[in-house]
């Protein structure tokens, strides 16, 4: 418009449209925003009032010229000082004050005047900006941002703004700081605070009064808004909301709920969010939209009001058609019973008026910066995710664990791309962090080589008896009932003449010491496992009488401080934890803690051991490697959390020192590990564990540190994230049933059973057992996981092996079975496939028919280990089995087939892992039914894999393609390591599938090599000693381990003479590092 206009002239222009009248203020606001014509700008607008100077000329102006401008009371009351009246303009385009925003306005005013002041605010849906100014006005914060998706709401807004910042002069109106209030607000073209997301502002305090109600029309939401657009549109945005893809979104409060997680990623950490809530979904369901996203909610305010006549409440009607919720309106603001929407919608369309609860509600944070961690993860392509998320908590000891924990899982599976090698004595980091706790709060000088961790406790005690071979062992009776059968029912307590380290007998004993004492002095056992009662547990003098009198008669002492172990920062009176920070543990004696105690998973279990013995604690980590494996990383974090936020506030330095010196401990006249047990650990090879900083590369390790896909981080963390899982919903029975239906056509029958458990590994040692029960003989192919063969060694199974020829890429033939099978005495035949571990190599449909067959005829029980299977380069060769149709031709008493099975490999993780077994009932195996001291998998990782094999097996495209990419990565990396292998004198036998794979090192055996050996007991500072030795079989992973840092297994592990094996599966870092050492090896050898 002209610099100056008439009255007249504008009206006239105004009177066209009600688009031509907002290009009038559109002008004038321009006009308004120089300097140079500001005052008489706003002149202009005080004559413009003026001239429609009452109610009815105002409502008249509003019909005819399509604006109002009118005064807003802020404060009826004489008392009050400040600024009593907002003058305002509005037009029909945008949201005209009423009811729902005077009472949002009423609930903010019953916050205490410091809520606003020096404070940066945000107002989203601000309108025509009236809220934002009144803001500024009354409570003086530093900023306001009035924002709005409406273009013409956010030019009316600062026209209302020069209107109230100026007076009718133009002159401008300070306050008592000597600020106006175009110093302190701002107005915002924005969706929600996009534009403080864009301009990275931080927040305070967020208010808003935005649209709960879905466009009865979900298409017209979908136009591009503009200033351009029609007016109803845009009127209709103050109205109703689009769905957002949100669970709230069956109430109508999509909007509110993606208004929310924003508000999270811009507000300060003490920061607070104020909403207004219509009630008409029910109160529980507007408080749980914030609670559930960890919100502390209180309700500052609460009345009716009547449902406004332009707004279709017909999308609630729809939503009600199709689910059981009903919302909550009422017959006018007198009465209190509810009504549904669906008579609302027709009481209304007869003529009466409906109203609606409208609630204020103040939000804030519970643990602001680890909340701010979770939604930062989940924003990033995890939404779906966001409507399992449950941060409500009644009991705040729970929101101060499981907060924590989700944070940091949230952070792990955000910043790094899988889950790193862990050495089988457990995860470093907890150790450390265990051994800081013990440090810390008990004052017993430990560190991260003086614990071993365990799946249970369980697990912990079976192992160290097998590792002690005790003929007869002295157990808490409290402790006994996982232990095996046979243990519990031997009679075998008197030494004999000719003495069987085979039989291990178990006594049950009373936890009273003096009672348990009396029997240690009378049976004299090898082994002594047992807690404390309770009120023996507070003093040391219980545990001290022990340790005296097993030192006496020569037994090791396992004790168990289960019970009694707290996790708190104000830990209760341990006995036996006050001891040992005056004393060190005597090397005939160990600890043992069961951790369960935490607030929110009461079957989350880890346990760990304490030997400040060296020799002791590396007998008790190579145990778990071939009995169990590793500890699910998942339930070691967990509680490695709940360690780290004990410790993380304390100040380094400040409690006092430990009562002893570390003095290091010696060797007891007490029984010695099992004379088998030993032999069996010092030949096993084993994972190498290095120094805590070095710089190991692992290929010899049966694990995947490739990646994890978007599905498979987004189980793992909606399994913690959800609260209350059904049973149903973490019953994986149905969903590995199914698996093995579909990939291995394993048979069926009513009989046919299931078993489950942290690991294959461990299910395949229990089947060593039901072997060794029936006194058979477990056959091994040459060519077999070198850590089943040494696990069924400590076991005490009778092994013998089934010979294999490099013509047939080592794997099994009939005519090989047959000739092993002759002479075995019940034979119990182990299988790798379809994948074999350690080739690479596949056995096809025909293989296995005829491996099968081979075995019925001479009544073989036959263990198929599916475990490193599920990463065919070729699916057709393998997947094509049909098992059910292979065994319903063949007849045998006593031929039986137990498929085992693993699922850390086909799910793509590292992270996640369930052994499964499933075997036909009938099977002639009596104890297979009663296996004790399996580690089942916890609830959440059940929740996780049972929803990967669902989208497994629908196919789920985002899943498949992951498969198929990591399939890809495998065969590139194979084809990379087989030309970097043959270059550097090894000879290749090419893989086709899985993630491991042989060579044989042709150009080095007989030649020599120079390697770094450190010393025993060698003073750190000084260097290794240099040695020459001659390359064999037996010392070639050595010389590669020391020359270069490389790890891989030998032909010892193989059982392929000659040929060692080789793993890809590692971070992509790693891999290039270890081809590298391969090609630096070459160099060293001449």
């Amino acid at each position: 418009m002209a610099v100056r206009c008439s009255m007249d002239d504008f009206l006239k222009q105004c009177a066209q449209s009600g688009d031509a009248a907002y290009g009038a203020f559109r002008s004038l606001l321009q006009r308004l925003e120089d300097p140079k014509t500001r005052v008489e700008a706003r002149i202009f607008l005080a004559d413009l009032q003026n001239r429609f100077g009452n109610e009815e000329a105002s409502q008249q102006c509003l019909q005819q010229f399509y604006f109002r401008i009118e005064d807003i009371v802020l404060e009826q009351y004489e008392a009050y000082q400040e600024r009593k009246k907002l003058t305002m303009m509005v037009i029909p385009s945008i949201f005209i004050p009423e009811d729902w925003s005077f009472t949002f306005y009423e609930g903010l005013n019953r916050h205490p005047d410091s809520i606003f002041k020096d404070k940066s605010v945000a107002e989203l849906g601000c309108g025509n900006g009236w809220i934002t100014i009144a803001i500024a006005a009354k409570w003086l914060p530093s900023k306001v941002y009035g924002l709005d998706i409406n273009p013409r709401a956010v030019k009316i807004s600062w026209i209302n703004l020069y209107m109230n910042a100026l007076d009718e002069k133009g002159q401008p109106i300070y306050d008592e700081e000597g600020k106006t209030l175009l110093d302190r607000v701002e107005f915002h073209e924005s969706d929600l605070l996009g534009y403080c997301r864009d301009h990275d502002i931080k927040l305070e305090r967020i208010v808003g009064c935005i649209p709960q109600i879905l466009n009865p029309n979900p298409d017209a939401m979908s136009k591009l808004i503009t200033e351009n657009a029609s007016e109803e549109f845009l009127y209709s945005l103050s109205n109703y909301c689009a769905l957002q893809g949100f669970v709230e979104d069956q109430f109508g409060l999509g909007l509110i709920a993606r208004a929310v997680e924003e508000g999270i990623t811009v507000i300060k950490p003490m920061g607070i969010m104020i909403f207004n809530m219509g009630g008409r979904p029910g109160q529980g369901v507007c408080r749980r939209l914030f609670e559930r996203r960890g919100f502390r909610v209180t309700k500052l305010w609460q009345t009716k009001i009547l449902q406004a006549a332009d707004t279709d409440i017909s999308a609630l009607v729809e939503i009600e058609k199709n689910s059981p919720h009903r919302f909550e309106f009422f017959m006018g603001l007198a009465s209190d019973q509810p009504i549904c929407a669906r008579t609302a919608w027709a009481y209304g369309k007869a003529g009466g008026r409906i109203s609606h609860a409208l609630s204020v509600y103040s939000c804030q944070l519970r643990q602001p910066n680890q909340v701010k961690m979770i939604f930062e993860f989940l924003k990033n392509g995890f939404h779906e995710v966001s409507s399992s998320l449950d941060l409500s908590f009644e009991d705040d000891s729970v929101a101060d664990e499981k907060i924590p924990f989700l944070a940091y899982l949230a952070n792990v599976l955000k910043e790094t791309s899988t889950f790193p090698y862990e050495p089988p004595a457990g995860s470093r980091i907890f150790r450390n962090l265990i051994a800081g706790f013990l440090r810390t709060y008990h004052h017993i000088p430990l560190n991260a080589d003086n614990i071993v961790v365990f799946p249970s406790r369980a697990v912990a005690i079976e192992n160290a008896i097998r590792l002690f071979s005790p003929r007869l062992a002295i157990v808490d009776q409290h402790l006994t009932q996982h232990l095996p059968r046979n243990w519990l029912t031997s009679l075998a307590i008197e030494a004999s003449d000719h003495p069987s380290d085979d039989v291990i007998t178990v006594i049950e004993a009373p936890s009273q010491s003096d009672l348990m004492i009396e029997l240690i002095r009378k049976l004299k056992p090898q082994v002594v496992i047992t807690g404390l009662s309770q009120f023996e547990a507070i003093t040391a003098s219980a545990f001290q009488h022990l340790l005296d009198v097993t030192r006496e008669i020569g037994s090791r002492l396992l004790i168990d401080i289960s019970d009694n172990f707290e996790l708190s920062s104000l830990p209760g009176t341990n006995g036996v934890l006050k001891y040992l920070a005056g004393n060190p543990l005597p090397a005939h004696a160990a600890v043992l803690c069961g951790l369960v105690k935490n607030q929110v998973y009461a079957d989350l279990e880890v346990a760990f051991v304490i030997s400040e013995e060296e020799a002791i604690f590396k007998a008790l980590s190579k145990t778990v490697e071939l009995l169990q494996g590793n500890t699910a990383p998942i339930s070691q974090n967990y509680y490695g959390c709940i360690f780290h936020e004990l410790l993380s506030f304390q100040l380094a330095g400040r409690h006092r020192p430990s009562e002893r010196g570390n003095q290091k401990v010696t060797s007891a006249d007490t029984v010695d590990i099992g004379t088998s047990a030993i032999s069996v650990l010092d030949n096993a090879e084993l994972s190498i564990d290095g120094p805590e900083k070095s710089s190991l590369i692992h290929m010899d390790v049966d694990k995947s540190f490739l990646p994890l896909p978007s599905p498979v981080k987004a189980a793992i963390f909606e399994s913690f994230a959800r609260q209350n899982i059904a049973d149903a919903e973490s019953d994986v029975t149905s969903s590995i049933k199914q698996f093995v239906k579909t990939n291995y056509k394993f048979p069926d029958y009513n009989g046919t059973e299931l078993i489950y458990a942290d690991s294959s590994l461990a299910l395949f040692n229990k089947l060593v057992m039901c072997c060794i029960h029936e006194g058979g003989t477990l056959c091994f192919p040459a060519g077999t996981n070198g850590n089943y063969v040494s696990a069924a060694k400590l076991l005490k199974a009778s092994i013998s092996t089934i010979l294999t020829e490099s013509a047939d890429g080592f794997k099994v033939t009939e005519k090989s079975l047959s000739r092993s099978l002759e002479t075995a005495k019940k034979p119990w035949v182990y299988i790798s496939g379809p994948t074999i571990n350690p080739t690479g190599l596949v056995y096809t449909t025909e293989d296995i028919r005829c491996i099968l067959s081979s075995c019925s005829k001479f009544g073989a029980k036959v263990i198929i280990d599916t475990s490193f299977s599920g990463l065919e380069f070729n699916k057709n060769s393998s997947r094509g089995w049909d098992l059910a149709s292979i065994l319903s031709d063949i007849s045998s008493p006593s031929f039986g087939v137990f498929l085992l099975g693993g699922l850390s490999l086909e799910l793509l993780s590292g992270a996640l892992d369930l052994g499964f077994l499933v075997f036909n009932r009938s099977d002639p195996v009596d104890p297979i039914s009663s296996f004790t001291g399996l580690s089942k998998p916890h609830g959440t990782s059940r929740y996780a894999i049972r929803k990967l094999l669902s989208l497994k097996e629908q196919r789920v495209e985002s899943l498949m393609d992951a498969t198929a990419e990591r399939i890809k990565v495998l065969q590139n990396r194979f084809k990379q390591l087989k030309e970097v292998l043959g270059k550097n004198g090894w000879d290749v036998l090419e893989p086709s599938a899985g993630i491991s794979m042989v060579a044989k090192p042709s150009a080095y055996l007989g030649k020599e090599v120079s390697i770094s050996v450190p010393q025993k007991d060698m003073p750190t500072k000084e260097s290794p000693e240099e040695k020459k030795i001659k390359i064999d079989n037996s010392n070639i992973r050595e010389a590669i381990y020391r020359a270069t840092g490389l790890c891989i297994n030998s032909s010892q592990w193989t059982g392929i003479p000659c040929y060692c094996r080789f793993t890809i599966a590692g971070e992509e870092s790693e891999f290039q590092h270890a081809l590298e050492c391969i090609a630096k090896f070459r160099s060293l050898v001449p």
